[in-house]
């Protein structure tokens, strides 16, 4: 039996309980960062209208956060030392931006991004896994959004060349496919270890697996692959269901790639070239760009603080790269520190579903990382390396409720 399991069976219903005020806390946090695109909706968001609403999700989670922690109690975490150090250095170079209102906001939002999470510690390293559940939720509503705006609206929902994007909110096809295969593959994962029941997990994977596939989204269905891949590893010899699932699964596989190569090969192109494809739709001859054009060493250094990511006007799409330019060699360290610091929590952690779940987001975000950017600043790709963090974090008593505690026992003496 896991310790999710565990602890539900020993405190009962109100253990499968989202309290209210950390649900709120992570969905404005998780709003924060949802990204804005241009593609029509149902109802008309202007782009300006779309980001003020994003941005002033911010605050809100703060103070949310402040109330549901009361106290401001938080816990120590590597993970979010280097991000704060990333925030600080990130500011410190934005003062000096060749666009300094902009970058400086920019490196502010990060700042009380990084700040929020610290919050939110306190939940870390629970045995019923909140914040994961939280995250689910989340994602959950988002990609429900996304199938209801296909049902209703599905000229708008397939407007972006064919693409399944967001038709309710302003959602891109990459970030649709990206919400969905994280819901399918923390899915998949809690399924295997006999967390979730199977009609919830077939809910949970069927539907987010048609609406990423139907993205046409490469890069979400390898890092889909490989992250399940490794976090069945990691279950493998503890676990029947997972050798069963892992055979069957690759036999499936193999099959269908054989059977329907033809249309694989087409999904994969998506009406592009061979050469096309191999360039990554052209992002490779930005990223010589980038490292073609010389800089004073100390903004090779440190870079020239935090951008739209983009290169001349040219979206760069790579968080390594877009990290070089806006953080130079500097933040492509603390960002490697970043996912080297999960990865080694990961390998000294028990066996488990918090250590499965995390390996498949660490996993999914490097592969991700790629070809999207996000790594390492603001956005939903380093909520998902905070989820991991959260699971590979030690179990403790929640300093809060002792003191609480404490207090009513004082009270009635």
């Amino acid at each position: 039996m896991t310790s999710l399991q565990f602890a539900l069976r020993r405190t009962g219903p109100r253990a499968r309980e989202v309290p209210w005020s950390v649900q709120l806390v992570w969905a404005a946090l998780y709003f924060n960062v949802l990204t804005v695109a241009g593609n029509p909706t149902i109802l008309p968001i202007p782009g300006p209208l779309g980001q003020l609403a994003n941005q002033a999700a911010l605050p809100l989670a703060l103070l949310l956060a402040l109330a549901a922690n009361r106290g401001g109690l938080v816990r120590p975490s590597l993970f979010l030392v280097l991000l704060t150090v990333l925030s600080v250095v990130s500011l410190m170079v934005s003062l000096h931006s060749e666009f300094p209102i902009g970058s400086t906001y920019r490196s502010l939002r990060l700042a009380g991004f990084v700040l929020v999470l610290w919050l939110t510690t306190r939940w870390w390293g629970r045995s019923d896994m909140l914040l994961l559940r939280c995250h689910r939720r989340v994602l959950g509503v988002i990609v429900g959004s996304v199938v209801v705006g296909a049902l209703v609206a599905p000229g708008y929902a397939f407007g972006f060349d064919g693409r399944l994007a967001g038709a309710v909110w302003p959602i891109p096809p990459t970030q649709v496919a990206h919400y969905s295969a994280v819901l399918v593959g923390t899915s998949a994962v809690l399924w295997l270890c006999r967390v979730i029941s199977s009609r919830n997990a077939a809910f949970g994977i069927v539907v987010p697996a048609v609406v990423m596939l139907l993205t046409h989204t490469r890069t979400a269905l390898l890092g889909l692959t490989i992250g399940l891949a490794i976090a069945a590893a990691s279950l493998f010899l503890g676990h029947v269901r997972v050798r069963r699932t892992s055979a069957l699964g690759a036999v499936a596989v193999v099959a269908l790639t054989t059977v329907f190569a033809s249309q694989v090969k087409s999904w994969a192109l998506r009406g592009e070239s061979a050469e096309d494809a191999g360039q990554l739709t052209g992002r490779t001859k930005v990223w010589s760009d980038v490292f073609s054009h010389s800089r004073p060493p100390l903004e090779d250094m440190f870079g020239t603080g935090l951008s739209n990511n983009t290169f001349r006007g040219l979206a760069i799409d790579s968080s390594w790269v877009a990290n070089y330019v806006d953080q130079g060699w500097f933040g492509v360290l603390v960002d490697a520190a970043l996912v080297l610091v999960l990865l080694l929590m990961a390998a000294s952690h028990r066996r488990g579903p918090e250590r499965a779940v995390a390996l498949f987001l660490v996993v999914y975000c490097i592969v991700a990382s790629i070809t999207e950017t996000g790594l390492g600043t603001a956005s939903t790709y380093t909520l998902d390396l905070a989820i991991a963090a959260s699971l590979l974090a030690a179990p403790g008593r929640d300093p809060m409720a002792s003191a609480e505690g404490g207090g009513a026992r004082a009270a009635r003496a």
